[in-house]
């Protein structure tokens, strides 16, 4: 971490599911300012080893952010996970889809994987509305 820039997202979620080392008890007080509560239980509401310990933490937002980070160091089994983000492209052409063809996010995905590039470009045409970023 020398030459790494510190508080990353991922440094709170290896410490959480693989390290088990307690970030926030340095002296440096700026691991718990900026713990990014509602990332960290995207990131690990993904595995499903992990989803009750997010939910419960979704019903008690209100907590601390050392608390809600204890808690999932604390609860958590170590293991190594790695999930995929979705692209911010990926994510237009998912919501272009489900308006499309009224999918939910389940098969807009299934469906994302079906489409070619020139499908999607007929899709979005076909969706715009125009606009001040519309058509000319």
């Amino acid at each position: 971490m020398k030459n790494e820039q510190p508080y990353q997202l991922k440094h709170y979620l290896n410490a959480i599911n693989h390290q088990k080392i307690d970030l926030m008890d340095s002296e440096d007080e700026f691991w718990e300012k900026r713990y990014p509560t509602f990332i960290v239980n995207k990131a690990l509401s993904s595995f499903p080893d992990c989803i009750l310990f997010v939910n419960e933490m979704n019903k008690m937002h209100h907590l601390d952010k050392r608390l809600q980070f204890q808690f999932f160091l604390n609860s958590i089994r170590s293991k190594k996970r790695f999930s995929k983000w979705l692209r911010s492209s990926k994510i237009k052409n998912l919501e272009y889809v489900k308006e499309y063809y009224g999918y939910s996010n389940e098969k807009a995905r299934q469906a994302l994987d079906i489409l070619n590039d020139e499908q999607l470009e007929k899709i979005k045409i076909t969706i715009d509305r125009g606009g001040k970023h519309g058509r000319s």
